[in-house]
């Protein structure tokens, strides 16, 4: 078996695709569990990853321009790694990249490096036939000699985060957690609707917790539904990123869109009902959890582009307006259904 001493991982976001990349640093510490492992990711997804055992974080904040750029690599100056694995394919991560000194500095293959991603490494990752993100990452761990390559997550929860977290919960009944906002308006459901979905679980003695960030988009979305669904308990706003993945650990379910709590979820083993128009949810949805989810992706693309997505660069997006009101409420019920076993 090789020796690895020493592997820097370049991966700054998203929320999402930090927990994907999670799976992928556990698996190479399963194989090599001595190395030393940097991870650079940005402030956000580092409140979320802080604690992982035995990885050193290294925060970058994309605000800060070049004069955060210069700053890391003054950072990592005295450090030279056996191998830089560049998750990001974003031209900020190749510039960042620069000043990282690797043995071997590896990328996407063709076929999924973007903004000329290519350029900035020595050594490209093989083709995987999956089309999801958390596969494709894998790949980064296979190219070091990785060879057990299931996906497993350990996300620390402090003690104090749990505690804070349980008041939300009713442990006498089940409890479900809707996450309605994305990082994009247009991949985001109805209000309305999920409002519906929440009246339709109330009814059926289930606990509702919605939740959201602080920002002014997710607090007037979460507030909206809570209106619409005054008997939910709105957390948006009044939660950290531990203190979420807490709620969803001790959720029995969550409803989201395509959206970090929808992945947070995967980390803590709790089932996801994923709803989808944008992205194709066999590249980016939830990984345990293709089978619960709700899309319309496949006939927006064939309506759109006249053929289907297979036959379509790996990244194509779905294009048009209003795209997600296209999902029905009777499909999501559907889909609680099946996963509580429930009648309608």
């Amino acid at each position: 078996m090789r020796t690895v001493k020493s592997i820097c991982v370049l991966r700054l976001s998203a929320i999402g695709d930090v927990c994907h990349t999670l799976a992928v640093v556990q698996a190479i510490q399963r194989q090599y569990p001595h190395a030393e492992i940097t991870w650079i990711l940005g402030k956000a997804e580092a409140t979320l990853m802080a604690g992982i055992p035995n990885v050193t974080l290294v925060t970058y904040d994309k605000k800060t321009g070049w004069k955060g750029i210069w700053a890391l690599w003054r950072q990592l100056r005295r450090k030279r790694f056996d191998y830089l694995l560049n998750l990001q394919t974003a031209f900020r991560a190749s510039m960042l990249s620069l000043g990282i000194k690797a043995n071997v500095k590896i990328g996407f293959n063709r076929d999924r490096a973007r903004e000329g991603q290519w350029l900035f490494t020595n050594l490209k990752v093989e083709q995987t036939a999956s089309p999801h993100v958390l596969d494709g990452q894998m790949m980064f761990a296979k190219a070091i000699g990785v060879t057990d390559l299931s996906t497993q997550w350990y996300l620390p929860i402090s003690e104090q985060d749990r505690q804070y977290s349980q008041q939300f919960i009713e442990p006498q009944k089940k409890n479900v957690v809707i996450a309605p906002c994305s990082s994009k308006k247009e991949k985001d459901w109805l209000p309305e609707r999920y409002a519906e979905i929440a009246n339709f679980l109330l009814e059926h003695n289930i606990n509702v917790i919605i939740c959201g960030s602080s920002s002014t988009y997710e607090i007037e979305s979460a507030t909206k539904i809570h209106q619409l669904a005054p008997k939910t308990l709105n957390i948006a706003g009044i939660t950290s990123l531990k203190q979420l993945a807490s709620v969803i650990q001790q959720a029995d379910l969550v409803i989201s869109s395509d959206s970090g709590p929808a992945h947070i979820a995967t980390t803590q083993h709790t089932p996801i009902i994923g709803l989808y128009a944008i992205h194709n949810p066999l590249r980016t949805g939830p990984y345990n959890d293709l089978d619960k989810v709700v899309s319309v992706y496949d006939e927006a693309i064939l309506q759109e582009y006249g053929k289907s997505w297979q036959d379509l660069p790996w990244a194509t997006r779905a294009k048009g307006k209003d795209l997600m009101s296209r999902i029905s409420v009777e499909q999501v019920k559907q889909k609680i259904v099946e996963t509580f076993n429930i009648t309608l």
